[in-house]
């Protein structure tokens, strides 16, 4: 450790004599938030008498309940204030990242005590962007302290059930373009996984149910198949529970067959595995990284994620001895 000892767990009540309250800043998406699950516990294990919240936009309510112990505080962002009054927060915790918009939501706060990196308000760890998301977070947290464990990435089980149990998983979705693997090769792999007597489901969000239908027509598969833009966030993280497999783009699918184990394949293109990679199980990778272009945000598939062929897919099902 090369910071303070730790804030101690406070005592005292708020003045409106409730729990001292610990706040979570990281208004991002889902993988966002499941790469954040080690560092998540953590701050449970250490702060087992405070209020946990998490700052984060509200769609996500579902996918915080698997981490167990959060409430989540609606946010939309960093383009507007946290709706929290300064100076009730006891601990704050950065882990939107380190720039100015997320440092200065953080300090209005006025928090007892913050978890940061180092900037012009606190002192703190460097941001080191070399490291991986999960060891980035549990690097922070063990500056100021508290103990963690980046390869603490379970969820807790879904309540509900999954709608098809046992079966591949093919999330065809992504964020943005440059992390859409063709659609055709989505369904060599799933027509072949079909015909080695998998039962195949096409998942994504409400804006990729066109795309997933696609897929599945390409494959020759039933249009019950789609589940896309169907599912709830808890139904979505109950069917990767409970598959077989999970064939994926680096995407919030992923992140979800990381937490419960499933066998998953996940293919790269503009983020390097080596920041946003699943930990060690029946995960496997596949990229080009010397064609990566490495742009997030644009509209075609990265060169990285096209260079991943049918072939090299099924090849990687093989390896994880479920087709």
């Amino acid at each position: 450790m090369n910071g303070a000892e730790m804030v101690p767990e406070s005592s005292a009540k708020t003045p409106t004599g409730q729990r001292p309250e610990l706040l979570v800043l990281r208004a991002l998406k889902l993988g966002d938030l499941l790469v954040a699950v080690p560092a998540l516990k953590a701050l449970r294990r250490a702060y087992p008498g405070h209020r946990l919240r998490y700052a984060a936009q509200g769609w996500l309510v579902e996918a915080l309940e698997l981490v167990g112990g959060y409430e989540l505080l609606p946010t939309h962002g960093l383009d507007e204030p946290l709706a929290v009054e300064p100076g009730l927060v006891d601990v704050a915790v950065n882990l939107h990242g380190s720039g100015p918009e997320s440092q200065g939501r953080v300090e209005a706060l006025k928090a007892r005590y913050t978890v940061a990196h180092r900037s012009v308000h606190r002192d703190g760890p460097p941001w080191r962007p070399e490291l991986h998301e999960r060891e980035r977070w549990v690097r922070l947290l063990e500056w100021h302290g508290i103990t963690a464990d980046p390869l603490d990435v379970q969820l807790e089980r879904p309540r509900i059930p999954s709608p098809v149990p046992g079966a591949s998983v093919l999330h065809v979705g992504a964020a943005y373009g440059s992390r859409l693997w063709p659609a055709e090769r989505f369904a060599a792999v799933a027509a072949a996984l079909a015909a080695a007597g998998h039962r195949v489901v096409f998942t994504g969000g409400t804006s990729e149910r066109g795309r997933a239908g696609e897929v599945c027509r390409l494959a020759g598969l039933p249009g019950s198949s789609v589940l896309a833009g169907g599912l709830g966030l808890g139904e979505f993280a109950a069917t990767i529970a409970a598959a077989r497999l999970v064939v994926s783009a680096d995407t919030g699918a992923a992140h979800l067959a990381s937490a419960y184990g499933t066998p998953s394949v996940v293919l790269f293109g503009p983020a390097p595995p080596e920041i946003w990679g699943p930990p060690p199980g029946p995960h496997t990778v596949l990229t080009r990284a010397e064609l990566r272009r490495g742009d997030t945000f644009a509209d075609q598939p990265d060169p990285a994620l096209l260079a991943v062929q049918v072939p090299d897919v099924i090849a990687a099902i093989r390896g994880l001895g479920v087709f």
